[in-house]
């Protein structure tokens, strides 16, 4: 198992023996328990599902309680599929954040915060116009299509849209310390979405 889930609990930084200050983030990895695993002779692919974030029998509705008492130890909020490659996965295995040793690089792949709907100089970091003297043009995106030919706008043109809530992977963040007693990983740098949010931790 390579994948473990966590949620984002936010950055501090952490003082190295050489006196130098590393910004991190803080995620709290697991403990993920293996609810189901899924065969390709009866599925037609190899997986498994995870559950993170222990809830008690009231927080949960029946079909939900129902399908992971049937296969898991505790009750989650979160279930996830993980895709892997062979079938000797068990459910009711439980997996820590011990996984993950300290100096090795992971890559984390989380949701990016939702920015609603932003104009072109947000969104693309254009420049726009002249903001005085009337210029007339401003925070436009300025012209977008052809005259006689092609007579439209060619796709993948940048314009104004929805930005952010995307599914966003940062590759090769290095492990920096690693807690398993309160079950925190600490990764050097910066990672996509909101604080509280959940995120796949991925060894490579």
């Amino acid at each position: 198992m390579n994948t473990l889930l966590g949620r984002k609990l936010g950055m501090t930084q952490i003082y190295l023996e050489n006196g130098l200050s590393v910004p991190v983030t803080v995620v709290e990895a697991g403990p993920c328990e293996i609810v189901q695993v899924k065969k390709h002779a009866v599925d037609g692919y190899n997986a498994v599902q995870l559950g993170f974030d222990v809830v008690t029998m009231k927080n949960i509705n029946k079909p939900e309680r129902g399908h992971q008492q049937k296969y898991a130890k505790d009750l989650y909020r979160i279930l996830k599929e993980v895709r892997v490659q062979d079938e000797s996965f068990e459910s009711g295995t439980i997996f820590t954040v011990e996984m993950f040793k300290e100096g090795e690089f992971l890559d984390v792949t989380a949701t990016t915060k939702g920015k609603g709907f932003a104009g072109v100089m947000k969104r693309h970091h254009f420049r726009g116009g002249d903001a005085t003297h009337g210029s007339m043009f401003h925070r436009e995106p300025g012209s977008i299509g052809s005259s006689a030919y092609p007579s439209r706008v060619l796709k993948n043109k940048k314009l104004p849209g929805h930005m952010g809530a995307k599914r966003v992977t940062v590759k090769n963040l290095k492990v920096i310390a690693v807690k398993p007693e309160a079950n925190l990983l600490f990764l050097k740098g910066a990672l996509p979405g909101a604080t509280g949010s959940l995120v796949f931790v991925n060894k490579k």
